[in-house]
């Protein structure tokens, strides 16, 4: 190999912007250039033949000897920026300065040396800094928001839900007495008001915070849409709508929670804008691999102006007047994540004073045939579901009386107790239990989950379970699967609990 002139690296080096050293295999400085002077306040001939440690703070010199003899043995360039070290550089005058040094071999008469370019980037250094103290900042307050809102979302779930099952067993009480329904079903409409408020306003803190994990899987449609009917129907019917259910036997592959709770959104839209005529239900392909579900409204329509609107947060159709009796314009936020978080597409057509139309597109799935059928229901053996025996497992005094006072006016024999240790005493006294109702988070770090499990191995058989809950945690969506095991969300109301809890006591467990 030719080797180097020294002169050919000095006229290339001299002038150059960045401080720059020649050093050799022994660490000695063997050419500085001028602008190497403004960096470290020395002239360039005050450093030739001093050693390239005495330009570092002391507590680095020992380790980067070591650090330049394998640099040497390497015989290999290093860039600027290449490894993210904290490097400093010592000033003439002792103050010290963040540095990015690169290093490049140069071979020149007969002995290898190292040319070293070194940039001040203390104020790079700076922002990057705070940059990510900002970053831990604000990741803590996300924490913290998120633990806040998950703590306040089961203490205000728990007085909402003993609220809402108090008004469903007075509704039973006083059911000879019209005047007494009537104050129960505003109060109702009340607690369901608050209910979707909460709700929706938990959901986006999870959209916000990436607490939501999908989980797509392949679902039939019919089944969804069959729920949305019966979740529904007495809703419309309240304000004289027909709501219109088009079957379909349909399969479609994405996370069925989210899906459901995105047309449940638009579903609970189209009812509340609605005054007179129908919603409506439908599904229709229009390529073999895609399905749209669509709702349809004879409503009041949205103006052109205002349908890029519709998603922000606590906009309402038709201006602030309604949200005295019918919501606060989350919805369609709520909407607009989850379909930007399953990567769907959703179209809206809509024309003031004839309805809209929203029409959600998603990736068809697997044959329905590969999908097992919906569990039948079926009548139980003796004198029906409300002859069964239920133990219900409720730490919150005044939720566990209030679940306890309306099974009992709706016919079932119900045993509450507040632990597993009590739970296990009731069974290990070879009482009868025909369905478990419990609560997830229970006193003392117990878990409904524990409490299944563990009725389960005393009773020795496949005992059904309805878990409670008003955490709104990712962990709930991580829990393993259970055909046995329904979950009901807080704040859930009478009516709902008490379909599900006869759904539960009049289908066969699966094989």
């Amino acid at each position: 190999m030719e080797p180097l002139h020294p002169e050919v690296i000095r006229t290339a080096l001299a002038d150059a912007p960045d401080a720059m050293l020649i050093v050799d295999a022994a660490g000695t400085i063997r050419f500085a250039n001028q602008s190497l002077e403004a960096l470290f306040g020395y002239a360039p001939h005050e450093l030739v033949g001093r050693s390239v440690e005495s330009l570092m703070p002391e507590r680095f010199r020992e380790g980067h000897a070591i650090y330049r003899d394998q640099f040497v043995t390497a015989n290999k360039a290093r860039p600027m920026g290449e490894h993210r070290l904290d490097l400093f550089g010592l000033r003439a005058d002792g103050s010290e300065f963040s540095a990015e040094i690169s290093l490049k071999p140069v071979y020149c008469q007969e002995e290898w040396l190292t040319v070293a370019a070194i940039r001040d980037v203390t104020h790079r250094a700076t922002v990057e800094r705070e940059l990510k103290e900002a970053r831990a900042r604000a990741e803590r307050a996300d924490a913290a928001k998120s633990h806040f809102l998950a703590t306040a979302s089961h203490d205000l779930r728990q007085p909402l839900q003993t609220l809402a099952l108090l008004n469903g067993a007075l509704e039973r009480i006083v059911a000879d007495r019209p005047q007494a329904k009537e104050v129960i079903a505003q109060q109702a409409q009340a607690i369901a008001v608050m209910s979707r408020l909460l709700n929706s306003l938990l959901d986006l803190n999870k959209l916000e915070s990436g607490a939501i994990k999908p989980d797509p899987t392949n679902f039939r449609v019919d089944t969804l849409l069959e729920e949305l009917r019966t979740e529904f129907a007495p809703l419309a019917v309240s304000k004289g709508l027909s709501l219109e259910v088009t079957p379909s036997q349909e399969t479609v592959c994405s996370d069925p929670s989210l899906v459901g709770q995105i047309l449940r959104n638009l579903v609970s839209n189209a009812i509340k804008y609605t005054h007179e005529g129908w919603v409506a239900l439908r599904c229709r392909r229009d390529t073999p691999d895609f399905l749209r579900i669509e709702v349809v409204d004879t409503g009041i329509g949205i103006s052109a102006d205002s349908l890029h609107h519709i998603y922000d947060e606590f906009y309402q159709v038709g201006g602030p007047h309604h949200r005295a009796r019918e919501g606060y314009g989350l919805g369609l936020s709520i909407v607009r994540g989850l379909v930007a978080l399953l990567r769907l597409k959703l179209d809206v057509k809509s024309e003031v004073g004839q309805g809209s139309l929203f029409a959600l597109t998603l990736p068809t799935g697997q044959n329905t045939a590969s999908i097992p059928p919906r569990i039948e229901e079926k009548p139980l053996a003796h004198s029906g579901p409300t002859a069964a025996h239920i133990l219900l497992v409720e730490d919150d005094p005044a939720v566990r009386d209030a679940t306890q006072m309306l099974l009992k006016t709706e016919g079932y024999h119900v045993t509450a107790v507040a632990s597993l240790h009590e739970a296990l005493d009731h069974v290990r006294q070879n009482r009868r239990v025909d369905l478990l109702l419990t609560d997830y988070h229970l006193g003392d770090g117990e878990l409904g989950t524990q409490v299944i499990d563990g009725l389960r191995e005393v009773v020795h058989r496949p005992l059904k379970a309805v878990l409670m809950t008003g955490d709104t945690s990712s962990a709930m969506n991580e829990l393993p699967a259970d055909p046995l095991t329904r979950m009901a969300r807080k704040p859930v109301n009478a009516d709902q609990l008490l379909k599900l809890l006869r759904t539960m006591l009049t289908t066969d467990p699966p094989p």
